[in-house]
C-alpha cells in the first residue's frame, strides 16, 4: 500500500513540474507593443494644435477618449497635424493606431 502512493505522490509531483501546465508569453513578446518613436506634442496642448510624428510616418487612426472612456473624436490622419481646438479644455486619452500597433497617451488640453 505505500508504494502505492509512494507512485502516487511521485507523478503527481512530475505532472506539477512539467512545464507543459505554465502559461508562456512567448508569442506576445515577440509582437510591438509601441509605435516606434511616436512623439505626441505639444502636451499640454494651448494652440488647439497636435503634431504626431512616427519614425514609419505613415497614416495614423486617431481616437481620443474622455476620462469616462466615452470616445469624443475619431479621425485618420495622413499629415502630422491634428486640429484639437473644438475640445474643452480638460484631460483626455489618445490612442494612435499605426500599421495595426496602437499606443494610448495621456493628453492635456488647456
Amino acid at each position: 500500500m505505500k508504494k502505492q502512493y509512494v507512485y502516487i505522490l511521485t507523478l503527481v509531483i512530475g505532472l506539477l513540474a512539467f512545464k507543459g501546465f505554465g502559461q508562456s508569453n512567448d508569442l506576445v513578446l515577440n509582437e510591438p507593443s509601441d509605435i516606434e518613436n511616436l512623439s505626441i506634442y505639444p502636451n499640454p496642448v494651448s494652440t488647439g494644435k497636435v503634431y504626431i510624428t512616427s519614425k514609419n510616418n505613415a497614416p495614423k487612426h486617431i481616437e481620443i477618449y474622455n476620462v469616462l472612456g466615452k470616445s469624443i473624436l475619431t479621425v485618420t490622419l495622413l499629415q502630422k497635424e491634428l486640429n484639437v481646438s473644438k475640445l474643452k479644455a480638460g484631460v483626455y486619452i489618445i490612442k494612435v493606431t499605426e500599421n495595426n500597433i496602437s499606443t494610448t497617451r495621456k493628453l492635456v488640453i488647456r
